[in-house]
């Protein structure tokens, strides 16, 4: 019989419409997966078993079955984005034990698409840091378990790397869908802001976040973001040359970045440049106080999603990240520092298409209780690994992790692909170039002995 856990999710929703099997046995397969997994990767913090295959049969009844873009695929939903009948407890203690009423809009468009809702995933408190971690659990990345999956959608990236899902919903204010892509070798995208509908917290802080996919191919990556947009992400001229600009400076003073992710932009550059492109080297401008300003943005966002909760049932480092961004809301709220940073980097995407830069600065820190530790043990190490990712959010921009190369531990490396406003089919068409010019394993080792 064939097994369809680990198998792409454009491939099972071939194979649902054409009826060469049916969701229930799809999901059947990942539910397997999952519970044989799991306890080891900890990339679930519900699993929604009977639900699911309740959900699988309900796709099989429909009328529209052989034209469902994602029919029967399994999909786990990041848990901080309602689904209806459990209750989104976003890492915290502090949160209401409380059954949705309704699905968030991205969830139900996946449904609508054919997808079956699985579980929710992991995510550290209030989706703050690049680490995931806290009372519902730990996400460790299945390439390598004594390192964390990242943050802050490391459950889902680890579901998906460890093949219990083809595919996962998450969400990026800083990073937090490429950061875990990057470190568990997936495809992600953080589409341009608009595209995609956010209602993420309390304000999507102030318009940084926003939701996407997270995928082992390329194509799934399309697919998904096409159904969370609501209208197909269309294939461009990929092989038309572009103007590519390659940079593996840190955007934030004092961060550097290790050789790995060094070579692996270069490479990814080198690369695309033997496929035609015009690719030089060339610096962002990127301003001295872009650290303030990002830290600035951060912990304002925070500071507006933990109003109201009981701060005694928050973690330490989250009160302090909390109390430190409420300073900050009133000058944040008013957009201004983002749109000078807009301003300062409109021109250098005027001259280039697109930029690549490593996804990560060095590998993932150790897994372990972090919500433990102090604040500015978890700043300092998220800074130092993951300095890479929130120019892009503050500007609104669309940007990508795609998996590159490995690190000499053999966990997968990464680079990113950002571009201007509007720009998410290209960036996609070049990170296909790259997946049919340097191939990746697409699920780490417990994955690929699983049943």
């Amino acid at each position: 019989m064939t097994s369809w856990a680990g198998r792409s999710a454009a491939e099972i929703a071939a194979a649902v419409r054409e009826k060469r099997t049916t969701p229930r046995e799809v999901v059947a397969a990942h539910l397997a997966r999952i519970e044989r997994l799991d306890g080891r990767i900890g990339a679930f913090r519900t699993v929604r078993a009977e639900a699911a295959l309740a959900d699988a049969d309900e796709v099989a009844a429909r009328s529209d079955l052989g034209r469902l873009p994602l029919a029967g695929v399994p999909v786990a939903v990041k848990d901080n984005l309602a689904v209806r009948g459990e209750s989104n407890r976003v890492g915290s203690a502090a949160t209401p034990d409380t059954p949705a009423a309704a699905d968030h809009v991205t969830v139900a468009r996946l449904r609508a698409a054919g997808a079956v809702v699985v579980g929710l995933t992991q995510v550290p408190e209030l989706c703050v840091f690049g680490t995931t971690e806290g009372v519902h659990g730990t996400a460790r990345n299945p390439w390598d378990l004594t390192r964390t999956a990242g943050g802050s959608s490391g459950g889902s990236a680890a579901a998906v790397a460890a093949g219990m899902v083809p595919i996962a919903l998450g969400n990026d204010g800083m990073g937090s869908l490429r950061i875990p892509a990057a470190n568990c070798g997936l495809v992600t995208i953080k589409p341009g802001h608009g595209l995609v509908p956010a209602g993420i917290g309390d304000g999507d802080w102030f318009g940084m976040s926003e939701n996407g996919p997270l995928a082992t191919t390329v194509e799934d990556a399309r697919l998904t973001l096409s159904v969370l947009a609501g209208a197909e992400v269309p294939a461009t001229a990929a092989d038309a040359p572009r103007s590519i600009a390659v940079s593996v400076r840190s955007p934030l003073a004092g961060a550097t970045v290790s050789g790995p992710y060094v070579t692996a932009a270069r490479e990814a550059a080198r690369l695309l440049a033997g496929a035609g492109h015009r690719v030089r080297r060339a610096d962002p401008p990127y301003p001295a106080s872009l650290g303030v300003t990002a830290l600035r943005h951060w912990t304002a966002g925070t500071a507006v999603d933990a109003a109201g909760l009981d701060r005694r049932l928050l973690a330490r480092r989250t009160r302090v990240h909390a109390a430190l961004g409420r300073r900050f809301v009133a000058g944040v709220r008013t957009g201004s520092g983002r749109e000078e940073l807009r301003r300062r980097l409109e021109p250098f995407f005027a001259e280039h298409d697109v930029l690549i830069t490593p996804a990560l600065a060095r590998r993932s820190p150790q897994a372990g209780p972090w919500h433990e530790r102090g604040w500015l043990r978890n700043v300092l190490a998220n800074s130092a690994y993951s300095p890479m990712t929130p120019p892009w959010n503050l500007t609104g921009w669309p940007a990508m992790s795609v998996p590159f190369g490995a690190l000499p531990s053999g966990a997968p490396c990464a680079v990113q692909l950002v571009g201007r406003p509007g720009s998410e089919a290209l960036l996609l068409d070049l990170a296909g170039q790259i997946e049919r010019l340097r191939p990746w394993t697409r699920t780490a080792g417990p994955a690929r002995t699983a049943p």
